[in-house]
């Protein structure tokens, strides 16, 4: 959730932290910090808000010291406070600490350093044990590889955190949360995702669990917890992860959004893992779909597009809820785990469950170094390159692409998709969004929005629904449309407001007696279709194409509803508030 940077160089490098800290705000913007080391001390620069407000305020690029730490906080232990916020300090001032994840035991760690070594905590945060602890180990062993090595014996968790010692050592500690150590030719540096990582730092090294790296004077050395030098491999970051811009866009949500008639074409463009991962599924009397959020939302729709058009029958598990039905799972199963980054924490335990019932893991991820990657016996990548806005766009669409691609393959060709045409029909969409602004005017102060779809499009209108919650704050809801009158119908009035996903296949007949259903109670009616009906107050057009690929096209003029109603009630689509991009936190 957190951004977490340490940065060694030859070099004043506080500028650097700043640029880097902005690249990775999306995974949390609470509160911004960075720590650098001058001379002879540790000097902190923290405050509540975004990065470029707090240092405006701050100047903390103007910090002179050649080795530092940063963050940006998503806060979970702790209100949204300058004193909660990260960089924390021991209290001898001697260590900082920048931290992402969650000290289970910091509460019994805290009673401890209070009672028996007079700490004195400034913060609410599970992460102030951190700096203390090593603090009085290294008073106690006069090392920093000792030091850390005890303090991790102590915290349990999932953490990884970076370190800056007055003696000048830099250090970042691994123990299932991201955290990557970028090798350039002046710099190091430590980060939790590699978008935080400069133009000039092409190279990294992803830490494995419970493994630390150690830097004194721009070198390193990498060791297990047990204090063993651990072996690594550098790999080369992908040049679309680098200098990441909204070019001529007003925010990246927006940006991605547009950028689909092209990530279409190239998502799951390896064949030969398609292929593998295809014949494990066919192969597999049981098959699990998981994910969280968007992504369980096209866990459920893989359920539809494998039974009806594959013949073969696969059950979606929501990942958060994976550990309490654990029991039903079958032994020796396939679990399709799906992940935009590949670090969500509840897929991860996800996983973690399906390993002990010997399950084979596959998945589809955007990062092909994340943890989800190296759990899995194969994965597919999006290769929509880096997704900065929070409400996930991009990376659902070629999610679903992907999904098309292994369904044909399980049905020799059945679905006759062109990527092309759908590409085309993005663009189309994307030429004109004047009906979509009118209806956004027009709805912008609204309380309540109902999204309703039959059959595949009923995960569609979730995923709708989940976009305008995100990222407009109005209250949005997606039902099943034939559930309308099971329930939801009682809240149809003149008031109430209901988004019908209603293309023209074998749902669309079904659809228009609900919209009857629905204006005979004086609700009003927004038809997204690719035909106009009389009783729809709002028409929002979609191209017409096969229909089995309707879920593909209707999903964008969705997404960009949620953007302009964003845009239009004055909110950053960007940085919704209480959310950040990678999950990693349970």
């Amino acid at each position: 959730m957190c951004s977490i940077l340490g940065l060694a160089g030859d070099h004043d490098i506080a500028s650097t932290l700043i640029e880097s800290l902005k690249k990775m705000e999306y995974r949390g913007y609470d509160s911004v910090g960075v720590a650098i080391k001058d001379k002879s001390d540790i000097l902190v620069k923290k405050g509540v808000g975004k990065v470029n407000v707090v240092n405006h305020d701050l100047s903390m690029d103007k910090m002179s010291g050649f080795t530092g730490i940063g963050h940006t906080r998503w806060a979970t232990h702790g209100k949204v406070t300058k004193e909660n916020a990260h960089p924390h300090m021991c209290n001898t001032n001697s260590v900082g600490v920048v931290h992402n994840g969650i000290i289970e035991n910091y509460v019994e760690l805290r009673k401890d350093l209070e009672n028996n070594h007079g700490i004195t905590f400034k913060s609410s945060t599970d992460t102030e044990v951190i700096p203390n602890l090593l603090q009085i180990y290294f008073e106690r062993l006069h090392d920093v590889k000792k030091a850390i090595m005890a303090t991790v014996k102590k915290l349990k968790g999932h953490y990884a955190f970076v370190a800056l010692f007055k003696t000048g050592e830099l250090a970042g500690v691994k123990n299932h949360e991201p955290l990557i150590l970028g090798v350039g030719r002046t710099d190091l540096l430590l980060t939790s995702d590699v978008v935080g990582l400069p133009d000039d730092i092409s190279s990294a090294i992803y830490l494995e669990n419970n493994q630390f790296v150690i830097i004194k004077e721009r070198k390193h050395k990498i060791f297990d917890f047990e204090g063993n030098v651990a072996q690594f491999v550098v790999k080369t970051i992908p040049k679309n992860y680098q200098n990441v811009t909204k070019e001529s866009h007003k925010y990246f949500t927006e940006k991605e959004i547009f950028e689909q008639p092209e990530t279409i074409l190239v998502a799951g463009n390896d064949e030969e893992h398609l292929d593998k991962i295809a014949d494990l599924i066919h192969n597999s009397d049981y098959v699990y779909v998981t994910g969280s959020g968007t992504s369980y939302n096209i866990a459920v729709i893989a359920k539809y597009l494998f039974s009806r058009f594959a013949g073969k029958k696969v059950e979606h598990v929501m990942a958060s809820e994976a550990k309490y039905s654990s029991q039903y799972l079958i032994p020796n199963s396939t679990l399709f785990a799906i992940s935009q980054s590949g670090e969500s924490a509840d897929v991860l335990e996800a996983v973690s469950i399906g390993k002990k019932k010997n399950f084979k893991i596959i998945s589809m991820i955007n990062s092909e170094n994340s943890s989800l990657a190296r759990e899995s016996v194969f994965s597919i990548g999006l290769n929509c390159g880096p997704e900065i806005g929070v409400a996930a766009t991009k990376s659902f669409t070629s999610q679903m692409a992907i999904l098309y691609k292994i369904v044909n393959k399980l049905c020799d060709g059945c679905i006759d998709v062109n990527f092309k045409v759908i590409s085309e029909a993005y663009a189309s969409i994307l030429s004109d969004v004047s009906e979509i602004q009118k209806l956004v005017k027009d709805i912008k102060d609204i309380q309540n929005l109902f999204v309703i779809g039959r059959g595949i499009h009923y995960p569609i209108a979730k995923e709708a629904a989940l976009k305008i919650k995100e990222i407009t704050y109005i209250h949005s809801e997606g039902i099943a449309a034939g559930e309308l009158k099971h329930g939801p119908l009682a809240l149809m009035d003149g008031s109430a407001y209901v988004l019908v996903i209603n293309p023209d296949d074998d749902s669309y007949v079904d659809n228009i007696s609900t919209v009857n259903e629905i204006k005979s109670r004086d609700a009003k009616v927004i038809g997204v279709s690719n035909k106009p009906d009389a009783n729809y107050d709002y028409w929002i057009p979609i191209p017409t194409v096969d229909p089995a690929l309707y879920p593909l096209v209707e999903i964008v003029s969705l997404q960009l509803i949620a953007y302009y109603l964003a845009v239009e009630r004055g909110i950053d689509p960007d940085y919704p508030k209480n959310l950040a991009k990678s999950v990693t936190v349970k």
